[in-house]
């Protein structure tokens, strides 16, 4: 891999190329739930479970594939996990019924995390120290673009053409990510010495990863409560149609580019700060949706502030996993973060569907879903609580192995 230079590199944004791709299949069926229900002939909670699948592939796949292929040019890695994801999206394309959405959907999700775990610790070998919290930033500006322009550009598609055009759509997007991978991507060589999985597993269990890995499983849960159900809760709740939902996307799109953004400055220059405040400001941010919901344009703005407060801690919360995962367990632990942020997307997703088939029903969501969040700031605080009784390794000799 190139050596590190201080101006981002361009094979860094070939990343985010491959991470907009995967960011937006991730995200697009939220927004084309109820045509998915009608469609298939099931229930909008049922629909919504598509993404709980995709999430629980993601966090099986993650580990498992970073391991298998832990001996491998990582370019090579990332090339074969862009060709299951276009496969993947295809089947989609192509399903008949909800059972074989459903696999169609966990075949897709298997490329997800470990596409994100290998270019997470690629992005960082990019750049000098000082700036990777900013280059993961970097490459998950791939799903925050996703969000901005993928999301409601396939809502829109899947409201004119049916939720199958969008899918389509998806796979052409993974053949062009592809691509530009494969022109951009520097080809590296095979780890002479990679560790073995049973180091790597001593890494990662150690108390601070568990609990960083915890807390982003707690922290997002409370975001896909939501966010799942965000086409429901915009029409059912603000009273809009239909074809204002891709419109109201785009807010949330941006609120992920501002926060993504955000969060990786601040988490380079005070990263424990940032991580407890940016999961803070989250949880706040859910709770008093549960009122802004009501009223149309407060439910845009806090739609927009959902997408910021979500977005300032992903780099906060991956970054917070490779620092205390250092040296040999990065791989896999980068992974299995991913794989976290997913359960906690499942979790989310599976706890929101309970919460729709209640007595509770949708009103109820945000605020329900902001105590997710608040168990995943404790967490964090714990971990971070435990870091500071424990004496820490040599930084240099941790960046070095590194």
């Amino acid at each position: 891999m190139n050596a590190p230079a201080t101006r981002l590199p361009v094979a860094l944004y070939a990343l985010t190329a491959g991470a907009f791709g995967i960011g937006t299949t991730e995200f697009v069926i939220m927004g084309l739930l109820l045509q998915v229900s009608a469609d298939l002939g099931v229930s909008v909670a049922a629909a919504g479970l598509l993404i709980s699948g995709y999430a629980l592939g993601v966090f099986v796949g993650a580990p498992l594939l970073t391991a298998a292929t832990a001996r491998l040019p990582r370019k090579t890695v990332l090339l074969a996990l862009m060709a299951v994801f276009t496969l993947g999206n295809l089947a989609c394309a192509l399903a008949p019924d909800y059972p074989l959405l459903m696999a169609a959907r966990v075949l897709t999700s298997l490329a997800h995390g470990s596409f994100f775990g290998v270019g997470s610790v690629v992005a960082t070998r990019l750049v000098v120290p000082e700036r990777q919290a900013s280059a993961i930033a970097v490459l998950f500006t791939g799903l925050t673009a996703a969000t901005l322009l993928g999301v409601p550009a396939g809502a829109w598609l899947g409201l004119q053409h049916g939720w199958r055009a969008t899918f389509w759509a998806v796979a052409a997007l993974g053949v062009l990510a592809t691509l530009v991978i494969a022109w951009c991507v520097p080809a590296d060589r095979a780890p002479e010495a990679a560790p073995s999985l049973a180091e790597e597993i001593k890494v990662v269990v150690r108390p601070q990863v568990l609990l960083a890995l915890a807390a982003t499983v707690f922290g997002y849960a409370g975001v896909f409560a939501v966010f799942t159900y965000i086409q429901p809760l915009l029409t059912r709740l603000a009273g809009f149609d239909d074809a204002a939902v891709s419109p109201i996307l785009l807010v949330f799109g941006l609120g992920f580019v501002v926060g993504n953004l955000l969060g990786g400055r601040l988490a380079d220059r005070r990263l424990v700060p940032t991580l407890l405040g940016t999961l803070a400001v989250l949880a706040l941010v859910l709770g008093a949706m549960g009122v802004a919901l009501w009223h149309p344009w407060s439910a845009v703005l806090f739609t927009g502030l959902l997408g910021a407060a979500a977005f300032a801690t992903v780099a906060p919360l991956q970054m917070r996993v490779l620092q205390q995962a250092r040296g040999a367990g990065q791989n896999l632990a980068s992974s299995l973060n991913i794989a976290a942020f997913n359960l906690g997307n499942a979790i989310g997703a599976a706890f929101g569907a309970q919460v729709v088939d209640s007595a509770l029903g949708l009103g109820a969501l945000p605020a329900l879903a902001a105590l997710l969040t608040l168990a995943g700031l404790a967490l964090a605080a714990v971990g971070v609580t435990l870091e500071r009784r424990l004496p820490q390794p040599d930084a240099a000799a941790c960046t070095a192995a590194s």
